[in-house]
């Protein structure tokens, strides 16, 4: 590639946010008056952001022992400047691997990685840090479980079960007695597949003997409103936008508006900080009873609705990209962020039998 060109590679191209993730990278070029070039992989070959990028890659699973080498081979290909991981299970893996590529990567590192993607030691963390926590518990056991949930209140209130480690909502569950359909309800309501009994999800977790009991996190329900932050670490500079998450579907913010609420923005940071987090990346905090934010997971990764601070005044995705090339990032003080909203649509792609794109709406 010619020397005046950027080569930036995204993971996951048929991930939700690759298109907002593209429009902060080719607005942050713009605005400098650059040439950068994208490479897409992704796991899928019909992964729709292959009509977005200038080149496209079919990769194998992280978990792959040719994960590495593949994505070596093809930054090499590609003369990639930097890597940008989108998904959490690539993010993870890059960060274990990073001396095998030779391509700079928007990532921090492993130890770090590890930590900010388990619930329960990032919740382990906050409370050394004296910042609120959800009550919680891990449990190993069906008894145990029983039992905590009893502890934190159930069947008079809700309470939240999750796995430590996972991504994108899987094995999230709300335990309330009261999940009985009504004809009311049936003809109003969409159904949710995130409410359960504890004796339903009992039943679950038992039903096969030849499986172990997952290792779970029980947790107090927080009922308040939830907010994502995003979030960037450089050698120069810091932030954290908090964004207000006003219509969630299927765990994506379809309806979001930057809210500068100075609490939050401290408790990411300074976790983000005692953890050791660099580049772009993201937490989600919710209300308790008292208006309290209390943390719920962090992402240390591009998040999938990242590209509403972009409209915000803060590129933090192309800041990612300067400070894995070692420019110079904006001085936070100069920046005017505004609190603005953002609404995310459904779009599509038609295509012709052989796979060509005929129409984008």
């Amino acid at each position: 590639m010619p020397s005046d060109v950027t080569t930036i590679l995204l993971t996951g191209a048929g991930a939700p946010g690759t298109r907002g993730t593209i429009y902060a990278l080719r607005k942050g070029s713009e605005s400098e008056k650059r040439k950068i070039r994208l490479v897409g992989v992704d796991m899928k070959k019909g992964a729709v952001g292959r009509f977005w990028v200038d080149a496209f890659h079919v990769v194998p699973p992280p978990e792959s022992e040719e994960y590495a080498g593949e994505m070596n081979r093809i930054c090499a290909k590609e003369s990639v400047d930097v890597i940008i991981p989108q998904t959490t299970r690539e993010s993870a893996k890059l960060s274990e691997c990073m001396s095998e590529i030779n391509s700079r990567i928007t990532v921090s590192p492993s130890q770090a990685m590890r930590k900010a993607n388990n619930k329960f030691e990032l919740m382990r963390l906050f409370e050394s840090l004296s910042l609120p926590t959800p009550k919680y518990f891990r449990v190993r056991a069906l008894a145990d479980l029983i039992d905590r949930a009893e502890e934190l209140g159930y069947p008079d209130k809700a309470v939240v079960v999750k796995p430590p480690v996972s991504h994108g909502s899987r094995g999230f569950r709300v335990l309330r007695e009261n999940t009985s359909w009504t004809i009311r309800r049936f003809l109003s309501e969409k159904p949710s597949a995130s409410e359960i009994t504890l004796d339903e999800l009992s039943k679950i977790l038992t039903k096969d003997k030849h499986v172990d009991f997952p290792e779970l996190l029980v947790t107090e329900f927080l009922p308040g409103r939830e907010y994502s932050v995003d979030a960037f670490i450089g050698k120069a500079a810091e932030i954290a936008l908090p964004r207000l998450r006003k219509e969630i579907v299927n765990g994506i913010s379809f309806r979001t508006t930057v809210e500068r609420r100075r609490d939050i923005e401290e408790y990411t940071l300074k976790a983000a900080r005692a953890l050791g987090l660099r580049y772009a990346f993201g937490f989600q905090f919710k209300l308790d009873y008292s208006d309290v934010p209390k943390v719920l997971e962090c992402n240390p990764r591009v998040q999938g609705t990242m590209v509403a601070s972009v409209f915000a005044g803060a590129n933090v995705i192309w800041w990612a990209v300067k400070e894995a090339l070692g420019e110079r990032t904006p001085r936070v003080k100069d920046l005017k962020v505004s609190e603005s909203d953002f609404y995310r649509y459904w779009g599509g792609l038609a295509l012709l039998p052989d796979g060509s794109l005929l129409g984008e709406i």
